[in-house]
């Protein structure tokens, strides 16, 4: 029985015997073909049930069998920027098993991440840092003499963040020997923009470039002597040529060898050309690769934006599973209002960090194509791009991701809260995310937003009040941050006309004797339920939907927490230097000694896993919430 023989399962499938990279050093060719056939089915399958990022772990499906061949892993460091790509490198690094537990609660993560292999060299889930990680162990392993390989796979779409640059820059002038594989597929989440991704587009397949040179080459041989000479001199020029074909001349400006572009689905000329790659490295090398997005899945390679990432589908028609009864999303009453906004004020324009539908921002460019701004993944630059726009009168919306806002935390406290410009942060994905894990959790805003000056922070409780508040932050001569969750609102009417809030004022929703609720955003209707249950045991609790976490409205909270003499804050934000802190500074300046319980999200990072069962975990929902009550009631000091 052969080697390959011997590692085919009883059921017949390669895949059941790979138990690690190591494996796939034993196939031939076909083989690992049919492995890439094998790896296609198993994500299709198991996204369809838990959802992920389906298309981008299919692009790069026979890139990854590639990598793993070539290179001794995990000796040789491989590195997924962002890491949407990473599901064919779980399945052939020990995960097998347990992949169908993917983005489950208590099961793997849809990430790479260090605690769960070897092979997962560090943490990922924001783009664009893959370069400046290989760059460092690539310096490491030169001081330590270390021989060992460092590749770093990183997409087109990171290419247009600053920090890719910053890395490559760095690279080119260290020297240091180190592998970037630039994974081409035009795409990062929605279609590429920018001068960079034009500039890559100049390009032709591996194959174009070999037919071309062929013939041209068959053509001079024919003229014999002369041919020949003429021949001489186009080899020693072909890095040229090249380089008007394609990007060469980008990555050798930088000091790197270029090499490509090479077709991503052809594993024959992966396997050779890293190879050659891996013997002959001497400084930085790119090696650029051209994949196609969703590949072997024809609704994602027809859609692969849409297919980026996505809830459980069917597979047979590729339509999600949702249910078509849920309330409007968070996102979806954002872009409705927005484009309603719009409709009202002409100075009104939309930002994206490359994220037109996962903010809800897709109507309004369709719409508004001349106040509709895509800045590519670059959220710094959105940030002073916006202040630029205030500053010459608009009216700028820049609609993120909590977790992703965090990179540009020093261009909104000195490009646009210093100068008191009136630019609003639309924050979608606060709080606890779900399946997509502690790297897109947004539970550090309140903490790092509520201490910056001149800023207004604001979370509405639902839908309703989220247009309001969209409507009072685009009028308000300031900067502000109007925050809301991840997922379905909770289905309340909506108001036919916008009210302007009078900013740093709550809402009164239940007056009680025993105890003030503060609950913030999404959780004011888990707070409302908990004081209906505690009312059925005869405690009293009064509820304030504070509205804004900066300015606090001190006198309601003062107020309220005097005459109940207990306080219980509650907040899907971690504890430290959150929304529970401001108001315990708030009492001690008013000298309400009171006691006080802060709920939130303990300090440490929060795992994936269905919101309800997070906020379940940190004692936020309102089962939390009654405990909390109960044992502060039954608590003597």
């Amino acid at each position: 029985m052969s080697i390959v023989d011997s590692l085919i399962a009883p059921t017949g499938t390669l895949l059941d015997a790979v138990d690690s990279p190591i494996n796939l050093r034993h196939l031939d060719l076909a083989h690992m073909e049919q492995l890439a056939r094998e790896l296609r089915e198993t994500i299709i399958a198991t996204v369809a049930e838990t959802g992920g990022h389906l298309a981008p772990s299919l692009g790069v499906v026979e890139l990854t069998l590639a990598l793993h061949y070539v290179f001794d892993t995990p000796r040789d460091r491989l590195i997924w920027d962002v890491g949407h790509q990473a599901y064919a490198h779980k399945l052939i690094t020990g995960r097998r098993d347990r992949f169908r537990t993917l983005r489950c609660y208590k099961g793997i993560s849809g990430f790479p991440k260090r605690s769960e292999s070897d092979y997962d060299t560090v943490e990922t889930g924001h783009s664009s840092t893959s370069v400046s990680h290989g760059l460092g162990m690539a310096a490491a392993k030169a001081i330590q003499g270390d021989q060992a390989k460092v590749v770093a796979v990183i997409g087109d779409g990171s290419m247009t963040a600053g920090m890719a640059f910053e890395g490559l820059n760095h690279a080119g002038d260290l020297g240091r020997d180190l592998i970037v594989v630039l994974n081409d597929n035009e795409m990062s989440i929605s279609k590429n923009v920018g001068a960079l991704s034009s500039f890559l587009s100049r390009k032709m397949t591996g194959k174009m470039v070999r037919v071309l040179r062929d013939h041209i080459e068959e053509r001079l041989l024919a003229l014999s002597s002369v041919g020949e000479n003429i021949l001489t001199v186009l080899r020693k020029s072909e890095e040229s040529i090249k380089g008007f074909f394609t990007p060469g001349m980008l990555f050798e400006a930088l000091k790197f060898k270029y090499i490509g572009p090479i077709p991503g689905h052809e594993l024959g000329d992966l396997i050779a050309t890293l190879e050659n790659v891996r013997d002959h490295n001497h400084g930085p090398v790119l090696v650029h690769v051209i994949t196609t997005k969703g590949k072997g899945y024809a609704p994602a390679e027809t859609r692969p934006g849409d297919y980026h990432g996505i809830d459980p589908f069917d597979v047979a028609t590729g339509l999600p599973k949702k249910n078509p009864l849920a309330p409007a999303s968070y996102t979806k009453v954002f872009g409705d209002t927005l484009c309603r906004l719009a409709r009202q004020d002409q100075r009104l324009v939309a930002i994206t960090a490359a994220m037109p539908g996962g903010t809800g921002l897709l109507p309004f460019a369709a719409e508004f194509p001349d106040r509709f701004f895509d800045v590519g993944i670059a959220e710094q630059h959105a940030v002073s791009f916006a202040a630029g726009l205030a500053l010459e009168g608009m009216r700028p919306v820049f609609a993120v991701y909590s977790s992703f806002m965090q990179r540009a935390l020093d261009q909104l406290i000195h490009d646009v809260c210093l100068p008191n410009l009136p630019v609003t942060i639309a924050l979608d994905r606060s709080g606890v995310v779900g399946p997509d894990g502690p790297t897109h959790h947004g539970v550090f805003d309140l903490s790092f937003l509520r201490f910056i000056p001149n800023l207004t922070v604001m979370a509405p409780k639902d839908e309703n009040e989220l247009r309001h508040m969209l409507f009072t932050a685009v009028n308000h001569d300031g900067p502000v941050v109007v925050r809301y969750p991840r997922g379905s609102g909770e289905g309340v009417a909506l108001d036919d006309s916008f009210r302007q809030l009078d900013i740093g004022k709550g809402e009164l929703l239940r007056p009680g004797r025993d105890v003030l609720l503060l609950p913030v955003g999404n959780r004011v209707f888990a707070a409302l339920a908990a004081a209906n249950r505690l009312a059925e045991s005869g405690i009293d609790a009064a509820v304030v939907n504070p509205r804004f976490i900066h300015p606090l409205d001190s006198e309601l909270v003062t107020t309220w927490a005097a005459q109940t003499g207990r306080v219980v804050t509650i907040e899907d934000n971690c504890i430290l230097g959150g929304f529970g802190s401001g108001v315990l500074q708030l009492l001690n300046e008013r000298g309400l000694l009171l006691p006080c319980v802060i709920l939130g999200h303990p300090d440490h990072f929060v795992e994936h896993g269905p919101q309800n069962v997070l906020w379940a975990d940190s004692g936020i929902d309102a089962d939390g919430i009654v405990r909390s009550v109960q044992a502060l009631l039954r608590s003597k000091t």
